[in-house]
């Protein structure tokens, strides 16, 4: 299927300056907090690591995010499962890198989801940084709880950033699914980047709507893991 999200110049620099400025992009020490909750014995975590997709940036309320909308769908179905929100708006890999050695600490974790990368493409890192900082990121969750099933999330670099560059930021995530046994989710926003309808005024972060189709996207791969 073809990606359409970074089509439009204007897009491209509307994005880069979401991310970097307090207006648009909200700042990290804005974004979700990592919950912390006492865990129910008889649960299961699974742990969503990523930037303002993540965050539910935007919306004004945090369970209308894919992650809220993931648990619902679990509680629905009676699963064994509480998903906890790791995700930081603005962040990179790097910054991934840092903090994944304090999320990996506060609960066991069953299913681990990484969604990282878009921010790096928007800064224009090359992606042998970014595939380094995400394979460190798969190792210490394997460290930490070495039967953890990992589900890494794709995305998309902006057009403008030059097709060898494109290809080579796209092929990462298959290169390190396919390197550390995980599941691989393409495109974490299919059917939706681009789609003006389904996104918020700043054009990048879905909204309530834009969500319900990310998680039926998550949902594909997740189901297997879980069920």
């Amino acid at each position: 299927m073809k990606i359409n999200l970074w089509s439009a110049c204007a897009v491209v620099s509307l994005l880069f300056f979401s991310c970097n400025s307090a207006p648009v992009g909200a700042v990290k020490n804005d974004s979700a907090k990592i919950e912390t909750a006492t865990p129910i014995t008889n649960k299961k975590n699974i742990i969503f690591f990523g930037n303002s997709l993540t965050a539910a940036y935007g919306l004004d309320d945090v369970s209308k995010g894919f992650v809220g909308l993931t648990q619902q769908r679990i509680d629905s179905l009676g699963l064994p499962y509480r998903c906890v929100n790791a995700g930081t708006s603005g962040a990179t890999t790097a910054d991934g890198k840092e903090t994944i050695g304090w999320v990996v600490s506060q609960q066991p974790i069953d299913v681990f989801i990484l969604e990282l990368g878009g921010n790096d493409a928007l800064r224009g890192i090359m992606p042998d940084v970014s595939i380094q900082n995400l394979q460190a990121i798969i190792d210490s969750v394997k460290a930490k709880s070495p039967g953890a099933r990992i589900i890494l999330a794709g995305m998309e670099a902006p057009p403008q950033m030059g097709k060898k560059y494109t290809d080579a930021f796209r092929s990462m995530y298959a290169t390190l699914a396919q390197k550390n046994n995980l599941v691989l989710i393409p495109f974490i926003l299919e059917g939706v980047g681009g789609v003006r309808a389904l996104n918020q005024p700043d054009g990048i972060h879905p909204t309530a709507a834009g969500n319900r189709i990310v998680v039926e996207t998550i949902w594909k791969y997740l189901s297997e893991v879980i069920r």
